[in-house]
């Protein structure tokens, strides 16, 4: 500080010479007496009331100071230098010594794996330099913070960075979790035996008793992050589970950040004051082909972005040994150099020498050049970035487990592939794959590891690899990173399923949607709202049910919910609400259990995804039922629900408003023609496309069961997810038949009615009619008309999954490949229609791709109508004559194969052509539809 006299006796003023940006702290103190009482004052607040008051206060300060018009910017950047000054970072409690040995073991392990990976003739990839920029990161969090789930709290939930796997095997390799053999198999999951080898990147459903969150390559892992903190606190809020001791790490990548998904949900953890989350981002500077910013500067775009959003940032910039230059930069000269040079410049200042260090960042300024004059090339070449200095990553994990009201992002500054000469900061150091012996040696060198040249050369001509180190369970290392993990609460990352339990519901729920609908009209949307809301009123899973919508619960019925179950909100509802004196008000609450996500799919997704995997993140069942316009959903976060299924959570997916031609009025991109066929090449989900109310009960009560009950194969439940696809057009609901075939509408294909008598024809033609969902009464209608217009009787079908009939029969001739002395077994579609009597024409309301799945397994000629090309707006009526789907289309095509198996004249196709005109939508003009709206 400088001061300066004033003429007029006033005390001296006082300036600051350090710019920061946003705020002018060039303005002169004209009373720092008076300045030091506030300051002493504030301080003291902090102490007798504690941070959350002290919070409030400045708060309400600041709210005062815009009201009256006080010029106080928002701090939307600071300077780039460490957030957290060195006379304010706390003692560090751990052994220096120690941890800095074990950082050197995993580094070291972690490189040897991905190398031994990549030996000739094996070549199966990975990444090196990622966690070795990031190794300290992982070290403080595992030695410090990162709670177990044996921790009184309940334990952290930590997402690890995708490309920084190997360093986790080769720290559980230390613990005694991971042996030797495994970390030698590393991406060689099914050749050494099932279970021999280790996962590319964290998969729970391939290592589900290690990995808890997958987080690689698809950007997601902020986002799934974000709505898991959320989600903690809705549990907590709601009296499911105390979560307040809990805290969720999500560890990213700068370049990682460039992905939409990494902050569309940052809004939302500052809206709803997460402070039980920090962002961890590793900012290496380097992205896969370069630099990440190398115009620019990340870390200062980032914590503009972050601060704007309402987040606490804690930049990690440089290591201790640019303290005492900073503490001498009186000026200023230091930190506007340091403010001033791109990422570009700094990437190559990691690769380069002293003597290129002192000439480029300080010989611009003679100022700079003294600054450095006693220290030689190598002490300016080795001066430290902040993320590999575990004192300053200390300080800010520290400083944002205890920050109030906020959620946290540390920016970490690193170097990518550090400590490894090879491919320490290179723009190729991402691909770089395999290290030569030369490489190896000066890396053992730099980590100060007792491995021999012998050792390692006669390992490396046997093996094309370094050997691998460990210093003995008896080893000082070991015994202390094992106590202190022993300390926080046992082994991360470890999942484990430990959730009491369900009594589920039986028969009597789903018997009133059995009942039909009776004279009313009833859409298979309001079928399923119906058994959500039975299910809500059920004593004992009633408060597991989370439903989820983004924004349209009015759409699919549910706004009768509002009243009672509420949306959940943290704050509560602190307005009068628009609609407060109708019965049917919007109502928010802390203790709500509808989670309202805005127009949001990927948020709905990740609410679905944390509630769906509550059984084994929290030991407690939860039900997510996440309905949706069915459009939206596998196109638009195809990639989020396969995530969830990586993560193995369960629950419900319900595509509302599905169908080409159902949500007609909405036009082209609410037409869903093909969420079927998206939704077949996720594995874990069981898709459903029922038609009647009743198949629509047989099948929640059957997800419910699968996922959330108890079998021999699965004691625990099922790891699956049920996907709906259900309408908003109302239609006739027949009661369920005494004889149902509950066996058929499970697997996917049921009877529904045998053709009746044709009049005067006791040999009639014969056809098979099958359909799904919304287009059931169009069949029903074609046989009707089949019967008494043109002598044909015609049987027809409900197929509730044409995914589920081909997974059946794909998983048929599977089995008779790998069991080729055995009887083939029949698959279920084949021996279904095995006794059908004609051919079989198939309809729904998507692309023919659908039902053309089970194709190669029908037993008979088989003909596929569906709604290939793009939707557009107009009635169903015309929409359906348009695609050739509707019930005088089916009539049509049935005649014309009945007709090709010479069963009819060919005159008799061409005449119910003349007569329906199905190439003719205007032949339907102004035909009456009802429900269409949405």
């Amino acid at each position: 500080m400088s001061a300066t006299n004033d003429s007029s006796g006033r005390p001296p003023v006082t300036t600051t010479p350090v710019i920061h940006e946003g705020l002018p702290t060039q303005l002169p103190d004209i009373d720092p007496e008076e300045t030091s009482e506030w300051v002493d004052s504030f301080d003291d607040l902090v102490k007798t009331r504690g941070r959350e008051r002290a919070r409030y206060v400045m708060l309400r300060l600041l709210e005062a100071a815009r009201e009256k018009q006080v010029g106080v910017p928002a701090l939307r950047s600071t300077d780039y230098i460490n957030t957290i000054p060195p006379e304010r970072e706390p003692w560090f409690p751990g052994d220096e010594e120690i941890e800095r040995r074990i950082r050197a073991f995993i580094r070291w392990n972690a490189a040897v794996m991905v190398s031994d990976a990549n030996r000739k003739g094996l070549e199966v990839g990975g990444h090196i330099a990622t966690y070795q920029s990031s190794a300290s990161l992982y070290e403080v969090g595992f030695n410090h913070f990162f709670r177990g789930k044996d921790h009184p709290g309940g334990g952290d939930q930590i997402y690890i960075q995708g490309h920084g796997s190997p360093g986790i095997y080769a720290r559980a390799f230390l613990e005694g979790r991971l042996s030797e053999q495994q970390l030698s198999h590393f991406r060689q999951e099914v050749q050494h035996g099932v279970g021999q080898g280790l996962s590319s990147y964290p998969h729970p459903r391939l290592m589900p008793d290690f990995w808890e969150f997958p987080t690689v390559s698809m950007g997601l892992t902020a986002l799934n992050s974000i709505y898991q903190a959320r989600f903690n606190r809705y549990l907590h809020n709601r009296g499911v589970k105390d979560t307040s001791d809990q805290h969720v790490w999500a560890f990213l990548g700068d370049g990682e950040m460039g992905e939409p998904e990494s902050l569309g949900a940052i809004g939302l953890a500052a809206r709803e004051e997460l402070d039980n989350l920090t962002f961890v981002v590793n900012c290496n500077l380097q992205q896969l082909d370069g630099p990440v910013r190398g115009n620019g500067k990340i870390i200062q775009e980032l914590e503009s972005t972050f601060r704007g959003a309402g987040w606490n940032v804690i930049k990690v910039v440089w290591g201790r040994e640019w303290d005492t230059l900073l503490a001498h930069d009186v000026d200023g000269v230091l930190v506007n150099r340091m403010n001033t040079t791109p990422d570009g410049a700094f990437q190559t200042y990691s690769v380069e020498s002293g003597s290129y260090i002192r000439d480029s960042f300080f010989g611009g300024d003679p100022r700079l050049r003294a600054m450095v004059e006693q220290m030689s090339d190598e002490q300016i070449r080795k001066l430290p970035r902040g993320g590999h200095d575990y004192r300053k990553v200390y300080a800010a994990f520290k400083a944002a487990t205890e920050h109030v009201g906020q959620p946290t992002v540390i920016l970490a500054k690193t170097i990518k592939g550090w400590t490894i000469e090879a491919l320490e900061g290179k723009n190729a150091t991402h691909q770089m794959k395999k290290l030569t012996r030369d490489d190896l040696k000066k890396f053992r060198d730099r980590l100060y590891l007792p491995i021999s040249d012998k050792e390692l050369d006669e390992v490396y001509e046997s093996t094309g690899a370094a050997p691998f180190f460990h210093p003995g369970p008896e080893a000082p290392e070991i015994e202390y990173m094992l106590e202190r993990r022993r300390q926080l609460g046992g082994p991360v990352p470890h999942r484990s399923v430990r959730a009491k339990q369900l009594t589920l519901p039986g028969d009597a729920m789903y018997a009133e949607l059995k009942k039909g609908g009776g004279k009313n009209k009833i859409a298979t949307t309001m079928a399923a709202v119906r058994q959500l809301r039975d299910w809500m009123k059920d004593p004992e899973i009633g408060q597991r049910v989370v439903p989820i919508a983004p924004d349209e619960y009015r759409t699919f019925g549910m706004d009768s919910m509002f009243p009672s179950a509420k949306v959940y909100n943290p704050g509560g509802q602190q307005y009068e609400s628009v609609d407060r004196k109708l019965l049917l008000s919007y109502k928010e609450s802390e203790k709500g259990q509808m989670l309202h996500e805005g127009i949001s799919e990927a948020g709905a997704v990740a609410s679905a995804t944390a509630a769906g995997s509550a059984y084994s993140t929290h030991g407690e069942h939860m039900i997510p039922f996440y309905i949706f316009y069915s459009m939206f959903g596998f196109q638009r976060t195809g990639d989020s629900i396969w995530a969830m299924a990586d993560q193995l959570a369960r629950g419900f997916l319900i595509g509302a408003t599905a169908g080409r031609t159902t949500l007609t009025g909405e036009g082209l991109q609410h037409a869903d023609g093909h969420s079927p066929l998206l939704a077949a090449t996720n594995p874990a989900v069981v898709h459903y496309d029922p038609a009647f109310a009743y198949e629509v009960a047989h099948v929640m009560q059957s997800g419910l069961q699968r996922m959330y009950g108890s079998s021999d194969q699965h004691p625990h439940g099922e790891d699956v997810i049920f996907y709906l696809t259900v309408y908003n057009e109302p239609v006739h609901q027949p009661a369920e038949p005494d004889d149902v075939d509950v066996e058929g509408i499970l697997r996917g294909l049921h009877h529904v009615d045998v053709a009746p008598a044709v009049p005067g024809n006791g040999d009639a033609p014969r056809v098979q009619l099958l359909a799904s969902g919304v287009a059931f009464p169009w069949i029903a209608d074609a046989q009707r008309m089949l019967a008494e217009d043109w002598g044909v009787a015609a049987d027809t079908w409900s197929v509730t999954s044409w995914n589920e009939l081909a997974r059946d029969a794909i998983d048929t001739e599977k089995w008779a490949l790998n069991h080729p002395s055995e009887d083939p077994r029949l698959p279920f579609v084949t021996d279904k229609l095995k006794e059908a009597d004609g051919p079989v024409i198939a309809v729904s309301d998507y692309m023919r791709a659908v039902p053309l799945q089970i194709d190669k397994w029908v037993p008979s000629d088989y003909h596929v109508l569906g709604t290939d090309g793009f939707g557009f707006a107009d009635t169903r009526p015309a929409a359906r004559r348009f695609f050739e789907v509707d019930a005088e289309s089916v009539v049509v095509a049935a005649l014309q194969t009945l007709a090709q198996r010479g069963d009819i004249k060919t005159e008799t196709v061409q005449q119910a052509f003349d007569r329906y005109r199905i190439d003719d939508p205007t032949a339907v003009q102004g035909r009456q539809q009802e429900g269409g709206d949405a």
